[in-house]
């Protein structure tokens, strides 16, 4: 077998040039697959990430009767003594933390513009809070028993022309189902770097948003983060309790998820077809070797190989190709991925598209998917050896004395 592979590499290094070009066809081809697979898992991956850290949380504990869809106020929707549930639930092994959130529906309205957002009632000094601190972009962050404040966010800020200081008039939703309105003072602004988020929420202090909403001490939900997200189905096992519902992140993303999915369906046969016209440059090249080697494989013959060696050599060809190809197309892809998982693409205002349900970030970037990686280099290296089955048989079905004819 070993001098088998001798011969397929002094015919490989035949002819040079064109043994280069198919190797960089290979190469390329993985490349960029796998560029383009792990940026699209890392645009997916990040997108997920980042609507659990500001919206969702990794398990919600709400009210059965409770209707997302309505953002309900009704007082029989919501949570009875939220603090002490959310200090319940932080007790349960692999939460990190808990804290009641109180979702509501209003305007915003200045002198001359009026925009629709999300009212979310936060308690300020919890670690659900942090992503907005840590995004604090002006002014101040807002105080548990600040009465009067809104924060907003810079964006949200920019397209009414307001400022740090600025008074707007909120109108908004109750539990008795007629509005009412207050004027607050903007006391800071924030930038999470999610446009489509940013655009939609402003905030209020949970005490505020609970007495503004006549809610009394009651909120919407109980958001929790995990340590490990993967042992979300393994909390709400521990935390069911007649009358409540608990929801996972995968229940709370699960537009995203499907999304991800049908989108993958589509990305997957993409890389089918580059993988394919990879295997076709391979599989020419062969061909090509075959048409010029015919004398030569009618002197193997003749001298007593048989068709499986001759089938195994050209095999062999190929698989050397191939071997060299991804490994080249790998630390090409590599490059990629690091590029872009340091860089990534920024898309400004367009992520914004993605509205609430699909939060993207005005930059997406990459993640390097090793398992995904070893599987497509596999992929392709099988696709290859398949592409070349028709050559290797064709040069075995050349007769030696045919063959020798054409010395």
């Amino acid at each position: 077998m070993y001098k088998l592979w001798r011969i397929a590499v002094r015919d490989l290094r035949r002819n040079k040039r064109r043994s280069a070009s198919t190797l960089i066809a290979v190469m390329i081809g993985l490349a960029l697959v796998i560029t383009l697979h792990s940026y699209e898992m890392g645009a997916i991956q990040g997108s997920i990430e980042n609507n659990i850290r500001v919206q969702t949380g990794h398990i919600q504990v709400r009210m059965a009767s409770y209707d997302e869809d309505k953002v309900s106020l009704k007082w029989e929707d919501l949570l009875e003594e939220p603090q002490a549930l959310a200090a319940a639930v932080e007790t349960v092994p692999n939460v990190r933390a808990a804290a009641p959130v109180l979702w509501g529906s209003g305007i915003l309205n200045t002198v001359e513009e009026s925009v629709g957002t999300r009212v979310f009632g936060i308690d300020p000094l919890s670690e659900m809070a942090a992503p907005f601190r840590e995004g604090l972009v002006a002014g101040a962050f807002l105080a548990p028993d600040d009465r009067s404040g809104v924060l907003i966010s810079r964006r949200l800020a920019q397209s009414m022309g307001l400022s740090v200081g600025d008074a707007v008039s909120l109108l908004i939703n109750t539990s008795d189902e007629q509005p009412d309105e207050a004027v607050f003072e903007i006391r800071g602004l924030f930038d999470t770097g999610l446009p489509g988020f940013d655009d939609a929420t402003i905030f209020l202090p949970l005490v505020k948003a609970q007495a503004f909403t006549r809610a009394g001490d009651r909120a919407s939900a109980v958001v929790a983060m995990l340590h490990d997200q993967e042992d979300a189905d393994v909390v709400a096992a521990a935390l069911r309790t007649p009358g409540l519902e608990i929801v996972t992140w995968r229940d709370l993303n699960q537009f995203m998820l499907q999304a991800t999915e049908s989108a993958m369906g589509i990305l997957y046969l993409m890389y089918l077809i580059v993988l394919a016209i990879v295997a076709v440059v391979v599989s020419n090249t062969l061909l090509m070797s075959v048409f010029e080697r015919t004398q030569e494989m009618g002197i193997l013959a003749a001298l007593g190989m048989k068709g499986r060696q001759i089938m195994a050599m050209f095999l062999m060809e190929s698989a050397t190709l191939g071997v060299l190809g991804i490994l080249l197309g790998v630390g090409l892809g590599s490059l990629g991925v690091y590029y872009l998982s340091t860089e990534g693409i920024h898309y400004g205002d367009l992520s914004a598209m993605g509205g609430t349900e699909m939060v993207l970030g005005d930059t997406l970037y990459a993640a390097f998917q090793w398992g995904d990686t070893a599987v497509l280099a596999v992929a392709c290296l099988v696709i290859i050896l398949l592409a070349s089955l028709y050559p290797a048989w064709f040069a075995t079905r050349k007769e030696p004395i045919d063959a020798l004819r054409a010395l």
